[in-house]
């Protein structure tokens, strides 16, 4: 496949990926929408669905790693890098397109949540204009969540674990079930197993940090909500912003370790 096959198939497939999960992620937390308060079985089960679509739509063109941690870990099981800042690039603008379109998707929705006194507080603008200011001094601001993940218990050394752990499991499951008979990539197959253990982590070891587990989907999202015209949007929790990046790269590089010593 080209360098071009591989950007224009990753920057499509991760742009769906974000536009589907995150949209599930806004569907349940948005106040006017009408699956407001669904819960964390339709959270995890929209991802699931989201990494479905999204494989089997960029899969001919680019392999559809759709995770730096799934490219770094298939790159150290095959000792080739030459494409990884293709890959890379392709899934960071994806992710970002991806949340631009929720945020599209979702407008009228985002400006009801972020100016309902129950959600910023207060009984009059000033008020409201202090809340702001809060929620940015304090981190994540009121939809941060609908964007990238964020601690239930902010413990810097817990939250890395927990992205390390779920990553594993992912990027093992990629390298052992997922890839197509050119090993570069996911298989029709491979698609759907992948899809049902990412509801699998979602579900099992989501609870801590929201199951980042792929740094683009975290970074991109979080970069787009910092720039995003939103009112009263609070902070990106950018202290936070490196334990979704650093977690499942490292877990990834794990994974393909573990591969290499216990099933190539």
């Amino acid at each position: 496949m080209s360098s071009s096959d591989i950007f224009i198939g990753e920057t499509i497939g991760t742009a769906i990926l974000i536009l589907l999960g995150g949209g599930v992620c806004a569907a349940v937390t948005l106040k006017a929408s009408k699956a407001r308060n669904a819960g964390w079985l339709a959270i995890t089960f929209g991802w699931g669905f989201a990494v479905l679509t999204a494989v089997y739509t960029a899969a001919p063109l680019s392999g559809a790693h759709l995770n730096p941690a799934v490219t770094v870990g298939i790159a150290i099981k095959d000792g080739d890098w030459k494409n990884v800042p293709v890959y890379l690039a392709g899934q960071i603008l994806g992710a970002m397109i991806g949340a631009a379109l929720v945020w599209i998707a979702y407008y009228g929705q985002f400006h009801a949540h972020l100016t309902d006194r129950e959600v910023v507080g207060g009984p009059g603008a000033q008020d409201t204009a202090v809340k702001a200011v809060e929620a940015q001094e304090k981190g994540a601001g009121p939809v941060l969540g609908v964007f990238s993940t964020g601690p239930e218990v902010r413990v810097a050394w817990q939250n890395v674990a927990t992205e390390i752990i779920g990553t594993i499991v992912l990027v093992l499951a990629v390298l052992t079930q997922g890839l197509n008979d050119n090993g570069n990539g996911l298989g029709t197959l491979g698609a759907l197993i992948v899809a049902l253990v990412v509801v699998s982590i979602g579900l099992s070891l989501g609870g801590p940090t929201g199951y980042a587990i792929n740094p683009a989907r975290d970074l991109g999202p979080r970069i787009v909500h910092a720039l995003l015209p939103l009112p009263n949007k609070g902070g990106s929790d950018w202290g936070y912003a490196w334990v979704p990046v650093v977690g499942p790269l490292i877990g990834g590089a794990i994974a393909a370790g573990i591969y290499n010593v216990a099933f190539a």
